[in-house]
């Protein structure tokens, strides 16, 4: 791994809260293991192996029952790790791959069957390479053909300009941890209004309120990230989603402890029916009922 790469809590806190059950993280990830399946040589960065037994043991030990395993930057458009890790788990898990634009419709039945639902498109500019929108386009065109969704990453600052992008996909989208809004601003700041406008205005528009670790600027109280999470959860109840990020790629700050994450929980999905929807309801329907 990277000399400066911070690796994943090996001893997490238990939690307090104690989710639901049939509770899904539906944001987490599988790196390797590098001897296996081997990271993509134009990679932005070089994780820690984090295994699919690794990820499934502390499913169980957060008291979550489903994952939800999203391809990360670092495998490029090989989905080998992923697909062996939704074969394993089965009915248990779903995935979300990144794919090559020229891949077939056969290949993507193949995955479909592993248990993909969606496709994620990366728009931080630190972590992939500029791709042209209409090549975004042409995925987009053979994924409907499977019913599946579009999971997209981009950092405020640049949603203005993806806007128009975002409203030719015509199909779900899910925004990746809130659209990572700047939270020295606050949540009156017209970058995060901007977002809430988006969703507003476009139900096919889905978020994930994760990764307060990313978010704060004032690790490990996640405190300031509440008032952005919990604004969504309350405007779009049946369009949230949340996640772990586990193992937490690319961290600088500290080594998030996943017990405290969950315990981030009810101070965004005050009511149970809110962690119901959260947790339950809008992933099954998003990533099982299909």
């Amino acid at each position: 791994m990277d000399a400066d790469y911070l690796p994943f809590h090996d001893s997490p806190s238990k939690p307090e809260f104690r989710v639901p059950a049939g509770a899904v993280d539906a944001h987490c990830h599988v790196f390797g293991p590098a001897d296996k399946f081997p990271y993509h040589p134009k990679r932005k960065y070089t994780p820690c192996d984090a295994s699919k037994e690794q990820l499934f043991a502390l499913r169980d030990y957060l008291g979550f029952e489903r994952n939800v395993i999203v391809q990360a930057s670092c495998h490029g458009t090989d989905n080998a790790a992923l697909i062996d890790a939704l074969n394993t788990a089965g009915e248990l898990a779903r995935g979300v791959a990144v794919v090559d634009p020229a891949i077939s419709m056969e290949e993507l039945q193949v995955m479909h069957e592993a248990g993909v639902r969606a496709v994620r498109f990366n728009f931080v500019k630190r972590l992939v390479d500029t791709t042209p929108k209409e090549v975004f386009l042409s995925v987009a065109e053979k994924i409907k053909q499977l019913d599946w969704h579009i999971v997209v990453y981009f950092e405020a600052p640049d949603l203005e300009d993806l806007i128009p992008f975002l409203k030719q996909l015509d199909t779900t989208i899910v925004v990746d941890h809130m659209g990572r809004p700047d939270v020295a601003n606050g949540v009156d700041h017209e970058d995060f209004q901007r977002f809430i406008n988006l969703m507003a205005e476009n139900t096919n528009v889905w978020t994930k309120v994760s990764c307060p670790e990313r978010l704060t600027l004032q690790a490990p109280d996640y405190s300031d990230v509440v008032p952005f999470a919990r604004t969504l959860v309350e405007k779009f109840p049946d369009r949230v989603l949340w996640g772990t990020d586990w193992p937490h790629p690319n961290m600088k700050s500290h080594v998030p402890d996943d017990g405290k994450l969950v315990d981030v929980i009810p101070m965004i999905a005050p009511t149970a029916e809110l962690q119901q929807a959260l947790l339950i309801d809008n992933p099954m329907r998003l990533y099982w009922e299909k």
